[in-house]
């Protein structure tokens, strides 16, 4: 399968520092043709940029993940904005809401999450969402703010994609969708049109079976797109094509 974009990837992990060029080697030579780098902080976010510089198929983005808003420096909004200046930064993420461990930072969470969602309508580019456990928060401020872009990882049910939908969102999914309790995945796939899906690793993290548990690299979006293609009544190489065209035009890379 050839034409593959990962909308969502992290290999500024520290679990690739040991073979992140072989891997992204080995993929790209594999059928994977773009890949968006996500920052999840300061360090993360300027890594991403470093991958951009070095690979032509490798795009990135910039900002705070929930977990790291309480901790964020006085400045980092300026840091983002230098970072964003960068001609293959193409989004602002990834950023939002995750209130799975505990709510202690809650307040944190919610003033990082908008004062990003402000520097992405200021710098016009598309957010990408990070919702986990923290669905009506996270709706209540795209409702208020209204972005353009995606929300990566979709966990929610198949109604609230449709409010996400009606936003002019897009909705990611991940390897989730080939495990066996996926069924609220799956129905929320089901409704999500084919103009505004995407698909993404979020690796290293949610490997697809059968590689569930195990380290995840781009070379595994190819399930992720045979069991939605399933879903959604076309050939995996027909949804790898309408895919990536969904990630070229959200974030605005011309093939």
């Amino acid at each position: 399968m050839t034409g593959i974009f990962d909308s969502h990837a992290h290999y500024d992990d520290e679990r690739f520092d040991q073979d992140r060029e072989e891997v992204l080697e080995a993929t790209h030579r594999g059928g994977v043709e773009w890949i968006m780098n996500i920052g999840s902080d300061l360090p993360t976010s300027r890594m991403s940029v470093e991958l951009a510089e070095k690979h032509d198929y490798i795009y990135g983005a910039v900002g705070v993940h929930p977990h790291g808003a309480a901790e964020v420096p006085p400045d980092y909004l300026d840091q983002l904005r230098q970072l964003s200046r960068h001609p293959k930064v193409k989004a602002i993420g990834e950023i939002g809401l995750d209130y799975y461990y505990d709510r202690e930072w809650e307040a944190a969470q919610k003033r990082v999450f908008e004062e990003q969602l402000e520097l992405a309508k200021e710098l016009e580019l598309p957010v990408i969402i990070h919702d986990r456990d923290a669905h009506q928060d996270t709706m209540e401020l795209l409702r208020k703010h209204r972005p353009r872009g995606i929300v990566h990882c979709y966990s929610g049910s198949a109604e609230m994609a449709l409010e996400i939908l009606r936003l002019g969102m897009y909705i990611g999914f991940t390897g989730v969708v080939t495990f066996k309790n996926a069924r609220r995945a799956l129905e929320a796939a089901a409704v999500v049109p084919l103009d505004r899906l995407l698909v993404e690793t979020d690796c290293p993290y949610m490997a697809p079976e059968p590689w569930r548990g195990k380290r995840c690299d781009s070379s595994m979006l190819t399930q992720v797109l045979r069991r939605l293609a399933e879903i959604k009544g076309v050939s995996p190489e027909e949804l790898a094509r309408i895919t990536a065209e969904n990630a070229r035009r959200v974030y605005g890379i011309a093939e």
